[in-house]
């Protein structure tokens, strides 16, 4: 069984952004992400703080603007908006006020929408089937992105398999649908409150709920691939969507481990979206 981890490929991944960076800055030109955020949950401090590292750690500076409140969220995208030393910016998840999202995700320029969350309305409609123009987008989210990085470093191939994708959320399910659908693959969406018996007649199986432990042992058929994406906070412990008695299941195709599978690559993902926005805006 092949152990997706996403941990190893981001080391290779860092490494080639390194140098990257280094000959940008010595062109002038100093690559800077913004993150917004409105609340010091223990668990987005976390992503924040692991995010200002990877920065740190490939020379690209990473500002925390903590704000109170939409409005000030809003102004906050915006002043990066027209800051011409920022290069990207991402609003981090979930808002203390969820339902007013799309209020400050829409602001973001689409050129420094290095989460790809700008489009995330977009993907949401075309998930639930309606008739939407996508239109072109500089970027797509960063975990679905993620992902597909993912499954392409261990060969794995999705052609001609069928894949569930369990979770409609606007960060992973939706993108992510949209990105296989588009691509000519068999993929059907399943919300966290579907009836899940039927996962076992499918080969892929990727999850995004952030429901702890959704994914049992008895859904998942002998072969698969399942691919962890979702995240939760469970006692205090970051927990996932894959049930432990699955990870110890030996008879899978591939999975992604406890930590370390989906995470780590998207955190690359975005910082190399963060360089792509630099070049561009400095039409390199």
């Amino acid at each position: 069984m092949k152990i997706l981890d996403g941990k190893e490929l981001a080391g290779f991944v860092k490494e080639r952004q390194a140098i990257e960076v280094r000959k940008l800055k010595a062109q002038g030109v100093s690559p800077k992400l913004v993150i917004v955020r409105d609340s010091d949950n223990p668990v987005i401090v976390k992503y924040v703080n692991l995010k200002a590292q990877y920065g740190e750690d490939i020379q690209i500076e990473v500002e925390d603007r903590f704000v109170s409140g939409i409005e000030e969220a809003k102004e906050a995208v915006m002043v990066a908006n027209a800051d011409v030393g920022v290069s990207g910016t991402i609003v981090q998840l979930p808002l203390v006020e969820p339902e007013r999202t799309d209020e400050v995700v829409s602001l973001i320029e689409p050129e420094k929408d290095v989460d790809g969350l700008a489009g995330s309305v977009l993907d949401l409609k075309y998930v639930h089937g309606e008739e939407v123009e996508l239109g072109e987008r500089p970027f797509d989210s960063a975990t679905a992105t993620a992902i597909n990085w993912l499954l392409t470093g261990y060969d794995i191939s999705l052609a001609g398999k069928k894949i569930a994708l369990v979770g409609r959320g606007r960060l992973v399910g939706a993108p992510l649908y949209r990105m296989l659908e588009s691509s000519g693959h068999n993929v059907t969406v399943f919300g966290h409150d579907s009836i899940l018996r039927t996962l076992s007649d499918y080969e892929v199986i990727i999850s995004a709920t952030g429901v702890p432990h959704l994914i049992r042992s008895e859904m998942v058929a002998p072969g698969a691939v399942v691919v962890d994406a979702g995240t939760a906070s469970e006692g205090g412990k970051l927990v996932g969507d894959v049930a432990p008695e699955v990870l110890e299941r030996k008879d899978l195709a591939a999975m992604t481990p406890e930590k370390g599978g989906v995470g780590p690559l998207t955190v690359s993902v975005l910082f190399d979206n963060v360089i792509r926005a630099a070049k561009n805006l400095a039409s390199l």
